[in-house]
């Protein structure tokens, strides 16, 4: 624990004007990010007697081993630089929202030649239309099954659509009538993305002109005595009065509006938000926030409205955002949301009336989403804190290991050798501190020497770090085998995938130690670990090993496992950890498989990218006739120059085969003259060459 007076800056030192400032533990992460319109009288406070702070406030200031601040212009400068700051630094003592799930959109792709409605999460596209959020995505589709009936617009895929236009035939959809099939022409382009537009109209609110438009066609057809016609226009003005019920009107004056709702106890903070676009409730989401610092209602509103906006621009920031409480203050981001959006913005609280009621009614939602979420975690935290202090227990750790790191080995037959390192903390994954490797210090099949090699080396970057943040200034006195610290293994740099390298607190690759090594394995993977962080001089990290066969926990120098019961929770995590990690390491050594299967002669020639790959295939045919061309024909394709064409022959004579490909069954010579569209050579298939025995096996 630091005392907040060994890193209090010296008076005068801190600017009194808007900035944002960072707190930094011990290890340089950043630990808290906040903005103030005056960096000195904001942070005196944190720096009084620690009696009088709150209690995470007091938590945040002795976990810290720094300050450092940023001046910036104006305030609004300053909520902008501490939104981004948020996100690129994730800091443990600001508001984290639990549920960060992303919400589906109803999207229609107005930027293609036929646009294409579908369900849509993450980022927005330029060009695409969007509407929602909804909470559910079976909700979208539900509305977009009965607009489909008067808006038959192309919600097919790419692939599906393309397979439409080669065959001559639609998909279902086009034989019942939900899709008016431009993938055979049955509408031209203009006309298709007429209706799109139509659809995106309808969706917008835009709905009373076209129902009455549609009810005074159904009037002229009857009229006509074209009965069939009529019928078919009344269940047309059904469907669409159906998809209207979904979405009531709730303000009468064609508001567009967010809500947005708090409710909250002493630790957390649930957030709900109603989107109302042309007076109907379009769209529904909500967050749990806990509360790691003192915050009032207030500063919970403005985190949610940076949440909300930090990425929106244009229509997608409402003229009017509807809240419980203001910002203090409120003109920096009342300013901040009329430059997202370009046109001024209303922040206010809803006094009377229609707004009012129905803040009432997102304030009941916010209310039951909190007590749910409490419900469940309860639960859950019980589970999980019972299955730490399980382990610990069965281990004989000192304290319950909050980090759990589990390593598996994954190859077929000995080829294509990886291993998965997956994380785990308090309980729950860590999957953006997941990591592979690649083995390369030796070939062929070994798990005992590999699990050896990925300990070493995962333990030998983590050395590295304490040993540059000045932590540790031991690790060059730690050989390997002979092999000093500062010497990577064969392949160690460019056989890990992980994050990006920082020195400024951002998260690192093996900063963090953990309490607890899993390996996924028995005895001798166990001692292989065990000794790797040995020869590496690390002593106050636990190693044990699951074995599948039954289950068995084995720890170092121990002649017999510890056995768990089978309804222990401290079992089920760790067979969840070592699931994982065993999940994490057969895909990645699959992908490598599939890469290597897929490879073929011109994957050799340099700088011969995947298009003109494909143009060449094309031209010839396969790679066998593309091998008996001369090097003008290999000019002809489009993009290939004489120098790029030499070196394809080149390459190509290199890689021919010594002897024709022969059937052993019947001594037939096998000339394969099928297109090839991997860039594989025909007939030279590699899984053919295959014992039976080989194949679908990995470990």
């Amino acid at each position: 624990m630091a005392d907040p007076s060994s890193y209090r800056p010296r008076p005068g030192e801190i600017p009194d004007s808007p900035g944002v400032y960072r707190f930094r533990d011990e290890h340089r992460r950043v630990i808290y990010v906040g903005k103030a319109k005056s960096l000195r009288q904001r942070l005196a406070n944190y720096f009084q007697d620690l009696a009088n702070l709150h209690p995470r406030t007091r938590s945040m200031v002795t976990t810290a081993a720094s300050v450092e601040w940023t001046v910036v212009s104006t305030e609004v400068e300053a909520l902008q630089l501490e939104y981004s700051w948020i996100k690129e630094y994730d800091p443990r003592f600001n508001v984290k929202y639990r549920d960060d799930k992303s919400y589906p959109y109803l999207a229609v792709t107005m930027n293609e030649e036929f646009p294409r409605v579908q369900v849509m999460r993450g980022h927005k596209k330029k060009g695409v239309r969007y509407f929602g959020p909804y909470a559910h995505a079976w909700a979208i589709r539900d509305t977009v099954d009965l607009l489909l009936r008067v808006f038959p617009v192309r919600t097919c895929s790419a692939g599906v659509f393309k397979n439409a236009e080669r065959t001559g035939r639609p998909c279902l959809l086009g034989y019942i009538g939900k899709c008016s099939a431009p993938c055979v022409g049955r509408i031209s382009p203009e006309d298709h993305y007429e209706l799109a537009e139509e659809f995106c109209d309808f969706m917008a609110g835009r709905t009373g002109t076209y129902l009455r438009r549609l009810e005074k066609q159904m009037a002229e057809a009857s009229d006509e005595m074209e009965y069939e016609r009529a019928a078919r226009l009344r269940d047309d003005v059904g469907a669409l009065k159906k998809a209207m019920e979904k979405n009531a009107v709730v303000l009468a004056d064609a508001t567009d509006a967010d809500l947005i709702a708090v409710a909250e106890d002493e630790l957390e903070a649930a957030v709900q938000i109603f989107h109302v676009r042309g007076g109907r409730v379009r769209g529904q989401r909500g967050w749990v926030t806990d509360k790691v610092e003192e915050i009032t209602t207030g500063a919970l509103v403005e985190h949610a409205l940076q949440q909300l906006y930090g990425e929106e621009t244009g229509d997608s920031v409402p003229k009017e955002v509807l809240v419980p409480a203001l910002p203090d203050p409120v003109e920096p981001v009342q300013e901040w949301l009329t430059v997202r959006r370009g046109a001024n913005v209303s922040l206010r609280i809803p006094q009377r009336g229609d707004k009012k009621a129905l803040m009432e009614t997102v304030q009941r939602n916010a209310q039951q989403a909190l007590v749910l979420h409490k419900t469940k975690r309860a639960s859950d935290l019980t589970t999980r804190s019972r299955a730490l202090e399980e382990i610990a227990d069965a281990l004989d750790l000192d304290s319950a290991p909050l980090r759990i790191e589990c390593y598996d080995i994954s190859h077929l037959q000995g080829d294509d050798v990886v291993a998965s390192m997956v994380v785990f903390e308090d309980g729950l994954q860590r999957k953006n501190e997941y990591r592979r490797f690649q083995i390369k210090g030796f070939a062929g099949q070994d798990d005992v020497r590999s699990m050896h090699e990925v300990i070493t080396r995962r333990f030998r970057r983590y050395l590295a770090e304490k040993e540059k943040s000045g932590e540790w200034a031991g690790a060059e006195d730690a050989p390997v085998n002979g092999t000093p610290s500062g010497v990577p293994l064969p392949g160690e740099d460019d056989g890990l995938i992980g994050g990006p390298k920082d020195d400024d607190g951002r998260p690192r690759k093996f900063a963090y130690p953990p309490q607890l090594v899993v390996v996924d394995g028995g005895r001798p993977q166990v001692a292989a670990a065990r000794r790797a962080l040995d020869e590496l001089g690390i002593d106050d990290i636990a190693v044990c090993g699951l074995a599948k066969r039954l289950e068995e926990v084995w720890v170092p120098g121990e002649e017999d496992p510890v056995v768990l019961p089978r309804s222990s929770e401290g079992l089920y995590l760790l067979q969840r950890v070592r699931d994982e990690a065993h999940r994490f390491a057969i895909t990645y050594q699959r992908a490598k498989r599939a890469k290597r299967l897929r490879s073929g002669p011109l994957d050799e020639v340099p700088g011969l990218g995947e298009t003109r790959k494909q143009a060449l295939i094309k031209h010839f045919g396969s790679v066998k006739r593309l091998r008996a061309a001369t090097i003008e024909q290999i000019q002809e394709v489009p993009g290939i120059g004489r120098k790029t064409a030499e070196t394809i022959a080149v390459a190509l004579a290199r890689s021919a085969p010594a002897a024709p490909a022969v059937n052993t069954a019947t001594g037939e010579i096998i000339d394969e003259e099928e297109p090839d569209t991997t860039g594989g050579s025909s007939g030279e298939s590699v899984s053919a060459g295959l014992p039976d025995d080989r194949r679908g096996q990995e470990t």
